[in-house]
Formats: structure tokens, C-alpha cells, sequence
């Protein structure tokens, strides 16, 4: 059994070479050829799996060890009989803390009080019901859009997207589709925006296309709405650097990249190959794990406001600001190539953020319904 992998997916080698040879590739190296006799490709979403890449190759099974699949032709891998996976949910905590950060930023600068804001989440599967439970741990109240599990489980607290247009704060976790009832394409327009509250922060982690970039920019420009924070682009990884320059967070596809999400997802697609094969998983990225950069954080808690004190915290372990000045710097170039070479690069070279469960909080001097809040983050607390 022959796997050909992508070398950005953490311990693949470890994981896969249980299962035979494994042969590791950069993303932008994985070509037909390298793949004609592999039985496995272990990908993530920035090889596009389609036929100019397989036809002619032995490849029986594309596992993607990301959320997302809009890189695989799925109908294309169904018609040559080609099984293919993802790993759902491998990043929702990675993301997670990722808009946790971007709130708490959009607060400082805009001088807003997040508790008792209002909240409105579209898409609340993996990562989007993550993303709920740490606005509502944040004080903030959330209002939740799911068309699909609203019609499987008649939960009413799926509301529609209308009743979402006063919110505070808008986030996007939906997958992009462009075909069918719930499709997602340009889901946010013109419309969008004219119907949504003046002044509302609009935050997109999800896909850069479910989003019309140019009504984006009118918004903006027109202050029909106070900022966007922004992780995904459409035209990556060359999106308009005029939005990049409107955004108040601009960060390069990177909200999912966290150390523990890369490695939850070669643990997942490695299991669901196992089961393809009817081998027994063998092994266990546990003890390979690097310690945290920042496993012990004290705060003397003492006359400062909780959410000053939960910014300290989240900014110790993911200074989110770094990922936006590294990208701004990577996009200051007029060619679109250097722009673009800049964007991949970031994403493949992203340093290894550990997820905020890793991080052991001491605090003094901390009312109970603050440690409540840090734990409702994922932080321990000693």
C-alpha cells in the first residue's frame, strides 16, 4: 500500500507508513506523475483533486484532512469509483478560538462590551456550534441559522436568516455550494447588507466565495457596516487587496490551522482509511504532541473587567494580530504573483498554534462567573 501525502499534514508519516509505504510531497509538488502507482492520497485543500490529476493513476482513496472538500471533484472521484473522505470537525476548536480572538479584537477597537451583544451565527454544525457555546461562555447572547438542521431536527432554535439581521455581530461557518436548496454561494450580498443592522461587525472564517466581495467592499466603504474581520477570500490566494486594506483583521486561511486541528485531521482521515482497508488503527499522535508554548498563564484578576481580564488571556496564547501584520506585510507587492506566492507561503509555514485547552489558567483574585466564562473558553483552571 503506497500513500502519497502531503507534508503539511503533521505525523502523516507516522500515521500512514502503519499502513505501508508513505511518501511525503510539498502541496505544489504533488503532480500525476509522483501519483502513478499510489493506492492513497492524503491531501489537504490546497491540491486540487480532480481528473487532471489522477487519470492515469492508480489512486483508489483521496482522503482531505480538512473540513472543507470544494478542492475535491466529487463527482468525478464517484464516477471512477475513487473513495474519498474529510475529516469533519477536526478544526472546529482551532476556528473556534480563532473567532473567540477576532471578537475580543473587534471589541477593543471599537470600544464595544461584548456581553449583552448580540450574536448571529450562520451555519452551526461542527464549528459553528463551537463558536456559539464560547459566544454565550463571552456573555453574548446568539441567534442561530442552520436551514439544514432546522428541517432535520425542527429545533427552534434554528431561526431564519431574517430574524439574524439585527445582530451586533454576524459570523459565517457554512460550507461552499453552489447548487441545491441550502446553497452558499454569495449567500452575503448586496441584499444582505442592505437588510442587516447599521453598524453590525461582520466576520467570515468560513469560505471566502459565500461572500460577494464587491458588496462587501460597498458596505464598507459606505459604513453601512463598522468592520469586517476577515480569514477567507474569494479570488485566494490572490483575493483584492483593497478589501485586505478595508478589513480590520485580515488574516491568510489560517483560522483552522492550529497545530491540534492539522493533527486531528490526519488522526481522522488515517482511521477512516484503516476502515477502508479493515486494518486495525495503530497509532496515536499523543505522545508525539510538542508542549505548548504557554501552558501556565497567571492573571491577578483584581480591578479589571472580566472581558479585559478573558482579552489577556486569549491575546497570551494567540496573538491574533501577528497573523494580520504577517499577512498585510506578504500583500504589499503591485503583482498579483508575488501576492499570491506570499498568501500560500503563510499558509504553509504557519507557526504551531496550540489550541487554548492547553493552557492552564491561574487566577487571582477571580469572581466565580469569571472562571465560569475561561472554562466556558476551554482554558483549566487550577
Amino acid at each position: 500500500m503506497i500513500t502519497v501525502a502531503d507534508s503539511n499534514n503533521p505525523f502523516v508519516s507516522e500515521a500512514f507508513s502503519t499502513l505501508g509505504e508513505v511518501r511525503l510531497f510539498p502541496c505544489g509538488e504533488i503532480t500525476r506523475e509522483v501519483l502513478k502507482d499510489a493506492d492513497i492520497l492524503a491531501c489537504r485543500s490546497t491540491v486540487k483533486v480532480n481528473a487532471d490529476l489522477l487519470d492515469g493513476t492508480a489512486v483508489k482513496y483521496v482522503a482531505t484532512a480538512t473540513i472543507g472538500t470544494d478542492h475535491l471533484d466529487t463527482a468525478y472521484l464517484d464516477a471512477r469509483g475513487i473513495r474519498h473522505c474529510n475529516a469533519p470537525g477536526c478544526n472546529a476548536d482551532s476556528v473556534a478560538d480563532y473567532i473567540t480572538a477576532a471578537l475580543l479584537l473587534a471589541g477593543q477597537r471599537l470600544g464595544i462590551a461584548l456581553e449583552g451583544k448580540t450574536l448571529g451565527v450562520i451555519g452551526c454544525g461542527n464549528v459553528g456550534s463551537r463558536v456559539v457555546k464560547r459566544a454565550q461562555a463571552l456573555g453574548m447572547t446568539v441567534i442561530e441559522n442552520d436551514p439544514l438542521l432546522a428541517r432535520k431536527t425542527s429545533d427552534p432554535r434554528y431561526r431564519p436568516l431574517s430574524e439574524l439581521m439585527d445582530a451586533d455581530f454576524i459570523t459565517l461557518h457554512t460550507p461552499l455550494t453552489k447548487e441545491g436548496e441550502d446553497k452558499t454561494f454569495h449567500l452575503v450580498n448586496a441584499d444582505f447588507f442592505a437588510k442587516l443592522r447599521p453598524g453590525a461587525v461582520f466576520i467570515n472564517a468560513a469560505r471566502g466565495a459565500v461572500v460577494d466581495t464587491a458588496a462587501l467592499m460597498s458596505a464598507l466603504s459606505g459604513q453601512r457596516i463598522a468592520a469586517a474581520l476577515l480569514d477567507v477570500w474569494e479570488g485566494e490566494p490572490a483575493p483584492n487587496p483593497t478589501l485586505l486594506a478595508q478589513a480590520l483583521l485580515g488574516t491568510p486561511h489560517i483560522a483552522g490551522h492550529s497545530f491540534d486541528g492539522k493533527v486531528n485531521g490526519t488522526t481522522g482521515i488515517y482511521q477512516q482509511v484503516c476502515e477502508w482497508i479493515g486494518a486495525t488503527p495503530n497509532f496515536d499522535p499523543t505522545p508525539l504532541l510538542p508542549p505548548t508554548e504557554v501552558a501556565a498563564l497567571t492573571l491577578d484578576c483584581a480591578n479589571r473587567s472580566d472581558e479585559d481580564v478573558i482579552r489577556r488571556a486569549v491575546f497570551a496564547v494567540y496573538p491574533i494580530l501577528e497573523d494580520d501584520a504577517r499577512y498585510r506585510e506578504s500583500q504589499k507587492s503591485t503583482d498579483p504573483k508575488i501576492r499570491a506566492t506570499g498568501f500560500s507561503a503563510l499558509r504553509k509555514n504557519y507557526p504551531g498554534r496550540r489550541e487554548f485547552r492547553w493552557t492552564t489558567l491561574s487566577l487571582q483574585n477571580a469572581s466565580p462567573a469569571l472562571i465560569a466564562k475561561l472554562r466556558g473558553l476551554t482554558f483549566q483552571i487550577l
